[in-house]
Order: C-alpha cells, then structure tokens, then sequence
C-alpha cells in the first residue's frame, strides 16, 4: 500500500511538472511598447468588436457620408444667402460660451470632491473604534457628507450656473459633472463605511482600521475613472495606445460638429417659425413627426460621442481594462432589458445604490416599489438637467419616464421574444424622441420669441410679475409656445395696481 501512495504521488507530481511546462511555453513573448496587444472579449466595447465587421463598418461609413451631405448642403445654402462661404460657427460659440467661467466651477467642484469626502471618511474611520459614542459620531459625520453633498456639491454649481446664465452646452457640463460627482462620492463613502462597521463589530480583531482606509491615490484615479463603483483596484492594461485615444477623442468632436449641422439644418429653421404660430393640434403632430429623424441623430451621436468614444478614451488613458459601458442595446426586444443595456455605468450605480439597498432596508419584500423608487430618482435627475440648462421646467421626459417609460417596463418585459418586439422597441423609441425634440425646441424658442409684456407702474405690481413669471416660466403652468400672445393679469391688491399687464 506504501508503495503503491508513493508511486501514485510521483506521477502526479511529473503531471503538474509538465503541465507547467506546456503552460510557460504558450506564454506570449514580451510585447514591445510600440504594439498594443488587442483587449479581450469581455474587456472591448460592443462597437469596437462589431467595426471589425466590413457590413458593421460600411454602416459608419454611410454616417460620415451623411455630415459631409449635411456640411455641403449648409456651404451651398450659405453662400446663396449670403454670396459667400459663412463659416463661423456662431452656434457653437454661443452654447459653449462663458468657457473659462466653466472651466474654474469645474476645477472648484473637483477639488471639493477630492478632499471633503474622503477627509471626512478618514476623520470618522481614523476614531470611530476609539471613540465610546461611536453613533454619535457616525450621525455627525454623516449629517455633515449630506450637507456637503446637497449645498456644497449640489446648490452652489447650481446657483453659478443660474447666477451668470450659463448658456446649454456650458450648463450641461457643470450639471452633469455635478451629477456624476455626487454619485461618485456617494459610492466611495458607501463602499468603505461597511468594512470599518464590520471591523468593529469583531470584537476578537485586533488588526488596524488604517489598511481599510483606501489610499488618496486609489480615490483620484477613481474620480476620473469611467465607472461608478468604487474599488480599491480595477483590472489594467499594460500600455497606453495613444493613437486610440486620439482617434476616439477626434471622433467626439466629429459628432459635435454632426449634431451641430443636425440643429443648423432640420431643426432650427422648424421650429424658429413654429415657436412663433398659436397652438395648432395639425402643426403639433407634423411637428412631433418631423422631429423624429433630427431626434434619432441626436440620440446616435450622444450615445457614440459619449458612452462610447469619450468612455473609451479616458479608460485608455488611465488603462482601465473594462470597457463594458454599454450592451447590444439595439437587439432589445422589451424596454426592461433596454434600460439595462443602453447605460451600463449608471445602471449599475441605481441598481446597487438604490434598488438594492431598498431591498435590503425593505428585507426584500417590495421588489415593485424598489423599481419604481429607481424610475422615479431616473426621471427626477434627468428632468433637473434639463430644467437648469434649458432655464424652464417642462416635464415631458419626466411623463416619458414614470409614465410611458413604466408602462412599457413592465408590457414588454423580458419574456417578450421574437423581431417583432424588437421592432416595437424601436418605433416607440423614435417617436419619444420626436417628443422630446419637438415639445422643448418649441418651448425653447418661445420662451425667446413670446416674452411676457413686462409692463406694470408701482413697485408692488413688479413683486407680482415677478412672481407670476416664475411661476409661468420656470415652473411653467401652462408652456409659452401653448399660448404664444400671452398675457398677464396682475392680482388686485389695491387700486393702483389694477392694470392689465
């Protein structure tokens, strides 16, 4: 029996001898740093494997066709207007002015969120186990991340972009940039504070709370990382492909010239006449119809330029391996399975942040209502967006989400298979955004084309246009371009401010 274990232990040990052997052999040979070896499957963008495809390619290739169509028709039309080649551009100075002023908010808000998150992690981590109110301290700590988080990183940027009257372009970075930093810094703060809290309920662990406190370097390379889950480590590569930085980073400014000859060309001689026509239930449906081919550009080009080519680039340059920021969104046969794979970075953050939390404070008893709490959060930030940069409040796309959005949710679930849902997907997809371009470029030009007749004689008459005209314009009871001859009654608080404004 000795002989026959030893015998049995020899030819195993030859086994895993050649076995390691075999696997030293298939190593590739170092690469040299001028080659970039390809990512793998799992790690590339769906785009990326599918331009490999001639038939895929020849499809981009019939879009850049399409911007030179779109540059040539504008060259031609300019110049017999204008008897003269017009390249100004002066749209795109206009939605990106106040650059500088951008630009300082950003870095302000970036260093905010750089040091008052993780200090305040740090003090709390650093004494919690030392301290004998240990509730206490967590309660005060974390009343002063939510103070910071809603005034320092959530009213201020707000307030500079109403203050000095962003224009769009310029309001959409600073809003978004503070969107995505808020929920950075939340999960930063909900990631560490359970290892901390687990830590200290082991009352038999003697070891150090410091190696649970992350280093200042793993929380910088998160902030500018292309995910919203923080983890002290994210798969690398090995070498930066400048060339694909590059060519991505070139591919963002192709779209913004593209969406900027969609707006010059098929939207803004629209709805310039439009906005200035009486509501007319004929011109509104032509309108929404008419809309659907800008709106579909506009959202081809966003989600190209930026879950694809801006992700991409950043993830190249900070060697972040896992490019997975979105899925087949297009193949989808149900909504459900559409709003998991269009935005794969902020789905993830809802999913763990919001519904999974819900459930777990819920003991997982109302699954609906955790999915209706992450529709709701979805269509209450997107509609803020919109709100602060377009300067009014009209909630389509937040009735487009809880509404439509839900409906569809839980119509064309998961189960529904076969091209024809497929195709219902994408007509109802279409049209929601021939909505959404019809209703607010209307209401965008008639806020600007229908001013309300400011006249009124005493200071109290003034208090109440002001007010009103809050409310009709920010919040808009009733939208500008409904009505566009509007007028405004003051209310009768004395004799002298009796007058029809």
């Amino acid at each position: 029996k000795f002989d026959l274990m030893r015998q049995f232990d020899s030819q195993v040990l030859e086994f895993m001898d050649s076995l390691i052997e075999e696997s030293a052999s298939l190593e590739p040979a170092p690469v040299p740093a001028v080659f970039s070896p390809p990512l793998s499957d799992k790690e590339r963008s769906k785009l990326s494997e599918l331009f490999e495809v001639n038939h895929i390619r020849t499809i981009y290739h019939m879009f850049i066709a399409l911007l030179i169509l779109f540059i040539l028709s504008t060259l031609v039309v300019d110049f017999i207007d204008e008897g003269r080649l017009v390249l100004d551009f002066d749209l795109l100075v206009y939605v990106f002015g106040q650059f500088p002023l951008v630009v300082i908010t950003w870095i302000c808000m970036f260093l905010s969120v750089l040091v008052v998150p993780y200090s305040l992690f740090h003090t709390w981590a650093s004494h919690y186990h030392e301290s004998r109110h240990g509730t206490l301290w967590s309660l005060l700590l974390g009343a002063l991340f939510l103070l910071y988080q809603g005034l320092g990183l959530g009213f201020l940027p707000t307030f500079v972009v109403v203050k000095n009257s962003f224009p769009p372009a310029s309001c959409f970075i600073i809003i978004l940039e503070q969107v995505r930093l808020m929920m950075k810094a939340h999960s930063y703060i909900r990631e560490n504070v359970p290892k901390v809290l687990a830590l200290a309920k082991d009352k038999s662990s003697s070891s150090p709370v410091s190696p649970l406190i992350p280093q200042l370097s793993h929380y910088i390379y998160f902030l500018f990382a292309p995910t919203l889950i923080y983890r002290d480590k994210y798969p690398r590569n090995p070498i930066i492909r400048w060339s694909y930085v590059a060519s991505k980073l070139l591919q963002v400014l192709g779209c913004l010239f593209y969406a900027y000859y969609v707006f010059v060309r098929l939207c803004i001689p629209q709805f310039r006449s439009i906005s200035q026509q009486l509501f007319d239930l004929r011109a509104m449906v032509l309108c929404v119809f008419n809309s659907i081919l800008p709106g579909v550009l506009v959202l081809f080009l966003a989600f190209f330029a930026f879950l694809h080519c801006w992700l991409n680039a950043f993830a190249e340059m900070l060697r972040f391996a896992d490019r997975m920021f979105y899925k087949d969104w297009w193949n989808s046969t149900s909504f459900a399975n559409y709003y998991r794979t269009w935005n794969v970075v902020v789905h993830d953050w809802l999913y763990y942040y919001v519904y999974c939390d819900f459930l777990w404070m819920s003991k997982k008893r109302f699954r609906a209502a955790g999915m209706l709490l992450v529709f709701t959060m979805s269509a209450v930030v997107h509609e803020y967006i919109l709100a602060i940069c377009f300067g009014f409040f009209y909630p389509v796309l937040f009735c487009l989400f809880m509404c439509f959005g839900m409906m569809f949710n839980f119509i064309l679930h998961d189960r529904r298979k076969g091209p024809i849902w497929n195709v219902i997907m994408w007509t109802a997809l279409f049209l929601g955004q021939g909505v959404i371009i019809c209703l607010y470029s209307q209401e965008w030009y008639a806020q600007r084309y229908c001013p309300l007749q400011e006249v009124y004689t005493t200071q109290t008459c003034s208090y109440i246009y002001l007010a009103n005209n809050l409310l009709n314009n920010f919040f808009l009871m009733e939208p500008r371009h409904f009505k566009c001859s509007a007028t405004v009654f003051c209310v009768v608080y004395s004799p002298r401010c009796f007058k029809s404004c």
